[in-house]
This record gives C-alpha cells, structure tokens and sequence, in this order.
C-alpha cells in the first residue's frame, strides 16, 4: 500500500510540474522587442564593418543563404563570408523587420523584412545598391539570447510592409 501511495504521489507531482511549466506564458511582445533589439544591433555591426559581432549573431548551427554566394552552414563558412561583406569599403546596410512573429513556447521566432544595401559590385568596381527582402528563423540560445538559425536574404523589390 505504501509502494502505491508513494508512487500515486510521484505521479501528482509530476503532473502538477508539468501543468505549472505548460502555464507558464511567454511574453511575446517583450520577445519580439529583444529581436528588433536584436536586429538594430546586427545592422550597427554591418555599418561598424564588425565581423565579430556578425558572427555572434548566428546560433552554432546557424545558416546563411546569401545571394550568389554559397550556402553557410558551419562556423567557419559563416566567418569567411561574413568576413568577406565586411571587407568592402563601400558597404553600408539598413534594414528592418516588417513583421516579427514569436511561438508561443518562446523557443523559436522569425523576422521577415527589408532591406538595402551598397557594396562594390564585383564586375564594375563601383558601389552599387541593392534592395530586397529577408527572412530569419531564431532560435533562443541558452542564455537567453536570440541567434539566428537560418538567415535568408532576397534581392529584388522588398515586399510590402504587412499589418501586424
């Protein structure tokens, strides 16, 4: 009787623990402010022409899908890209989410919007301008911090801003 009692106990309080984590809401609206926050501080990077700070911005298994340039799906991939865009004299970035949307776990989000940038174009040696659109997946780091899964970048003309 003892054995069931206790095990009948063990199970409770399993369940009162799993029911307490399940309600347990997120902030999505303060989650989405600490991805623009996010966000602001990796366009100041671009502009600082700080690969450092560029890198930290992506999870370890992060990936960027840049446009005519292959796909970065391992840290040093990322680095060497990163550190290629960052070496351009010319470049300067502004871009901004159109929309942020966070799960309701808090564990992942994405950012679609647009941006543009100026760069030295490969065949003409000049700067050269570029808008187009973005979409990133984030996924929370254990320490709290949003890092970017998967980092998409379209050229062409940025999508229309969408209501939230």
């Amino acid at each position: 009787m003892r054995a069931s009692t206790a095990l009948t106990l063990a199970l409770a309080a399993g369940v009162a623990g799993c029911n307490s984590s399940a309600s347990t809401k997120v902030d999505t609206a303060k989650e989405e402010a600490a991805i623009r926050a996010t966000e602001k501080g990796w366009m100041e990077a671009y502009n600082r022409h700080d690969a450092n700070a560029l890198a930290g911005q992506y999870d370890d298994d992060g990936a960027i899908a840049n446009p005519g340039m292959a796909l970065a799906t391992h840290a040093s991939a990322r680095r060497a890209m990163l550190d290629a865009v960052v070496a351009d004299p010319a470049l300067k970035v502004d871009f901004a989410s159109d929309r942020v949307t966070v799960a309701n776990s808090g564990e992942l989000a994405t950012s679609r919007g647009h941006y543009t940038m100026t760069f030295t174009d490969p065949e003409t040696n000049k700067p050269k301008t570029e808008s187009g659109s973005y979409l990133t997946v984030y996924r929370k780091a254990a320490d709290g911090r949003w890092k970017a899964l998967e980092d998409v970048i379209t050229p062409g003309p940025a999508a229309a801003a969408t209501a939230q």
